[in-house]
Parts: C-alpha cells; sequence; structure tokens
C-alpha cells in the first residue's frame, strides 16, 4: 500500500510539472533562442558600432510563484568605428528573475539578473577579461499554439578593470 502511494505522488509531481500553467499558459520549464541586434552605448558606443545577439535560455515557472527564473547563455560581437575587422566580444552566463505583469494573452513582463561575462577583442595580443555584471530590462511574450514567441530589450553592464562597458540587445526568441 505504500509503494502505491508513493507512485501516486510521483505520478501528480510528474504532472504538475508537465502540465501548462492554467492561467498563463507557461510550462514549468522552457527552453528558447533569440536573436537580435545589440547596441553599445557609453564609452562602448563611442569606439563601436551596433553588433549582433545570440541567446539560449532556460526558463523555469514555478506553480504557484508570481515570478519566474530565466538562465540565459549569451554573445554579444560589436564591429569597431575605426580600425577594420576589430572586435568587441562579449559572451555571459546570466541568472534572472521574470516577473510578468499580467497573466492573459500578451504577458509584458520585467527581467534582470546578475551574470558572469567574458571580454575579449579581436585585436592581436589583447587579454581578456573575466568580470561580474547585471541585466535589467523588459519584453512581452506572445503565447502561440505549442510554444510562446517574445521580444525584449535589456541594459547590460559589465564592470572590468578601470571602468564598464555597457550595451543593449534588443531580441527576438522563441521558447518550448
Amino acid at each position: 500500500m505504500r509503494k502505491l502511494g508513493v507512485a501516486a505522488a510521483a505520478v501528480m509531481a510528474f504532472a504538475a510539472l508537465t502540465a501548462p500553467l492554467a492561467v498563463t499558459g507557461q510550462m514549468p520549464i522552457q527552453i528558447g533562442v533569440a536573436a537580435g541586434a545589440a547596441i553599445p552605448i557609453s564609452d562602448l558606443g563611442n569606439n563601436f558600432n551596433t553588433g549582433f545577439n545570440v541567446t539560449g535560455t532556460v526558463g523555469i515557472n514555478p506553480v504557484g510563484l508570481p515570478v519566474g527564473f530565466r538562465g540565459d547563455v549569451a554573445y554579444n560581437q560589436f564591429g569597431s568605428k575605426g580600425a577594420t575587422n576589430v572586435k568587441a566580444k562579449f559572451a555571459s552566463v546570466s541568472g534572472n528573475v521574470v516577473v510578468p505583469m499580467t497573466e492573459v494573452g500578451i504577458t509584458p513582463y520585467a527581467i534582470g539578473g546578475v551574470g558572469f561575462y567574458h571580454v575579449s577583442s579581436s585585436v592581436t595580443g589583447s587579454t581578456a577579461s573575466n568580470d561580474f555584471g547585471f541585466n535589467v530590462g523588459a519584453g512581452a511574450r506572445i503565447p502561440l499554439s505549442g510554444f510562446a514567441t517574445f521580444v525584449e530589450a535589456r541594459y547590460n553592464r559589465v564592470s572590468e578593470s578601470g571602468g564598464s562597458a555597457s550595451f543593449v540587445p534588443i531580441t527576438f526568441g522563441v521558447m518550448f
């Protein structure tokens, strides 16, 4: 009898974790990809042009909590305004909190978190650095049949020795 109770509890837990949330239609665990433009600002914008961003993401939407969590792995690259073939590169891993503003239909949300950034350049002899940073932004989730799309913009600030670098990726993504 005890084994039957444990099995029933395991089946109910599995069903709760894999069923879409009744109100938002979000799955408790989602995987996604995004891409778009990355706009350098401040000092970075003085020396580099608009570049690109690619991002892989895993979202966790706990049942009963008003917030979700997202882990992102991103790559941003910018081309120099002056020298040809000079590129600034930012690879990052970040943990974020996602706060939905509504729970029906198109869902605007706020997102923010902290991350670890690997900053490098294509200049021969330049040194790469590993730095901490943060991001904060907003987006909109658009539910579709079986998956969702999203568009978002996030301000990223990387604390480097002797200064900081800031940029804003504007991305379009898909979550499954």
